[in-house]
């Protein structure tokens, strides 16, 4: 379906990829991931042929149908949004034009109208509204919005109504660059299942990695201006590039080694005639070398500790019989919440709802029209929005605004922290002024959390950055001491960070006391009641149901001492292997190895097996540890 081979790409003196290749079959499920900048929307452009390669090939099948959304904001007009959900193609939207026409009695020609309905029919555009219906539902568009003009609605739901577009329409292959942005979790959901039963091939960008793990069947990574592939979801790509590092580190290593000692024989017997021959077969020696490189620093190993907030009292801030509306449109009637010190909060629901609402009512940027907003004891309250930007200082470089905090920092600790969200090497130096949107939020970003308050309020905290700087702002937060209540659409993000989750829906709140699998379940639970299909067990069945509730926990049983022991061989085996590693590791760093290169190559061989045995142990072990762990 799609070719690339030999591409390289710069623009100016920045190289994107060099001599890159990828190949989509039928069927693919391929994420696209790799760090902001490194390329993954320009190989977008280039494969849609908005840009062209400096060198190589990008090549699509005759007759491939490609559909693309891209991250920012796609045009509306004066189209409803059912016109656009069946906007598929040029040819459809002019026969649908014409039908109308006819429709409204502005031709009379009934030949022209037979010949206008047998295309349409044949193209499959009859059907095509009952389909576009169904999408729009399941990106929960209500009926009375299916004959709105696009123009009179958000950009979060205008990006939506061009997704229903392009799943209507189906193309061979679907190009989506961050698609999640605009969704809320409950779409998210039907998106995901939607997309796994979708006939044709996807290539996708995305910064929510369960979304990755749902969806896709290989990962492709730009690194070091190449497109790597690695098979499985994300969390299996993870572990494939770890053990492709620790080899290419090996093979590095000894290469270096090597070439060093070729570099002294030649320093040292070089000005000596009767070694001058051999000192310069030494050095051509080391000219031929196919140069290994060493592997590219992982931004994911940066570990930083961010300082913790002042302890605040037990009672954080509680809502007292809030009312607020806008205008004529009541959001809340006497709504009541409580948070308590040390909560992981996440908010949930449709959007418009009322969770970014509520979040302001909360971080005091909203005022309180009715009830009462009541602060605990020593709570400092911080809020990371959007429009959180606008705080920042366009005339100072990032650096400086980054160290503009009441808690006094050291430059190389702020430095660290900007580089773990994108800010590298003289980025530091640049003028607020100059940056983009992205850049302005991840540092707003930042400066929030080098100076944190002890009741963060974090609303959507996770747009704009890169799935290696998710990982570290994870990493931040996990330890944080203070209290949290965020939104989010990144189910990874909200599976690490939250421990309690709040549904926010028409004005109501539900809590739900456990993590966001536990509200899974439990709304799931309530679904199958509400369509009653879970009926009381009759008094003959009560016999029946506890026999069976007596097999299942000694199957459990069973279960968990079988996971207990293979846990066991598994850490055994581990362990093994490992001793193994760290023997061929100190052959290989021998030098009297090399004296026999038959034995060096031989120790190198099985020293790269033995990294891809353990990570197959360690993926087993994982596995069963987890399993252990879920029957615990």
């Amino acid at each position: 379906m799609l070719t690339i081979a030999n591409m390289s790409k710069a623009f100016g003196p920045g190289v994107l990829f060099e001599d890159a290749a990828l190949q989509v079959g039928p069927g693919d499920r391929i994420g696209l991931v790799g760090p902001n900048g490194s390329g993954k929307s320009t190989l977008f452009s280039l494969i849609l042929g908005h840009d062209a390669p400096d060198a190589g090939e990008v090549t699509l099948d005759r007759g491939l149908t490609v559909g693309h959304l891209p991250q920012e904001t796609a045009p509306a007009g004066d189209e409803t949004v059912l016109q656009l959900a069946t906007a598929v193609s040029p040819e459809v939207v002019e026969l649908q034009r014409r039908i109308k026409e006819f429709e409204a009695g502005r031709h009379t020609e009934s030949h022209d109208f037979h010949e206008v309905q047998a295309r349409f029919d044949a193209l499959g555009g009859y059907r095509l509204e009952p389909r576009a219906k169904t999408i729009l539902h399941g990106l929960a568009f209500r009926e009375r919005d299916f004959d709105r003009p696009l123009r009179e609605m958000s950009g979060g739901w205008i990006m939506r109504a061009h997704l229903a577009r392009l799943l209507v329409q189906q193309p061979d292959l679907l190009m989506l660059d961050e698609p999640t942005n605009h969704l809320d979790l409950e779409t998210l959901q039907w998106f995901q299942g939607y997309l796994k039963s979708y006939p044709g091939a996807i290539l996708l960008i995305s910064h929510d990695r369960d979304f990755l793990d749902q969806v896709v069947g290989s990962i492709v990574e730009i690194r070091a201006r190449k497109l790597v592939r690695y098979r499985g979801h994300y969390e299996e790509y993870l572990r494939q590039r770890d053990a492709r590092d620790e080899q290419q580190l090996a093979a590095f290593k000894t290469q270096q080694r090597k070439i060093k000692q070729l570099q002294e024989f030649a320093d040292r017997f070089r000005a000596k005639n009767t070694k001058a021959s051999q000192a310069q077969s030494k050095l051509k020696q080391i000219e031929r070398m196919d140069k290994i490189e060493a592997p590219e620093a992982d931004r994911r190993a940066i570990k930083f500790k961010f300082p913790q907030p002042a302890r605040s009292g037990h009672r954080v801030i509680a809502l007292k019989d809030i009312h607020h509306a806008y205008g004529e449109n009541m959001v809340y009637r006497g709504v009541n919440f409580e948070a308590e010190r040390g909560q992981r909060l996440v908010l949930v629901g449709p959007n418009g709802a009322g969770k970014s609402t509520l979040l302001k009512l909360l971080a005091g940027v909203l005022p309180v029209q009715s009830g009462a907003r009541e602060l605990g004891l020593h709570v400092k309250p911080g809020y990371y929005a959007q429009h959180r930007v606008e705080m920042l200082q366009p005339d100072r470089t990032v650096l400086a605004e980054a160290l503009d905090t009441p808690r006094a920092l050291t430059e190389e600790f702020a430095r660290t922290v900007l580089g773990s969200f994108l800010f590298t090497g003289d980025d530091v130096f640049k003028q607020v002024a100059v940056l983009s949107g992205g850049e302005k939020s991840r540092l707003a970003l930042v400066k929030l959390l080098l100076d944190p308050p002890n009741l963060l309020l974090m609303d959507e905290p996770t747009t704009h950055l890169d799935l290696s700087s998710v990982e570290a702002l994870v990493r931040a937060l996990e330890p944080y001491e203070g209290t949290l209540i965020f939104i989010s659409h990144d189910v990874y993000f909200i599976r690490r960070l939250a421990r309690q989750v709040l549904h926010v829906d028409a004005g109501r709140l539900t809590l739900y006391h456990g993590d966001y699998q536990y509200y899974l379940d439990k709304t799931a639970a309530r679904a199958v009641a509400a369509a009653g299909t879970a009926k009381p067990a009759a008094p003959s069945e009560e016999k029946a149901r506890k026999r069976q509730e007596a097999e299942a926990r000694q199957a459990r049983s069973r279960e968990k001492r079988k996971l207990e022991k293979m846990v066991d061989e598994l850490e055994a085996e581990i362990a093994r292997l490992e001793a193994r590693q760290a023997e061929l590791t100190r052959e290989l760093e021998d030098p009297a190895t090399y004296e026999n290169p038959g034995r060096a190559v031989a120790v190198n061989r099985e020293s790269q097996d033995l990294v891809e045995e353990l990570a197959r142990v360690t993926k087993e072990w994982e596995d069963a540890a987890e399993r252990l762990e879920a029957l615990a």
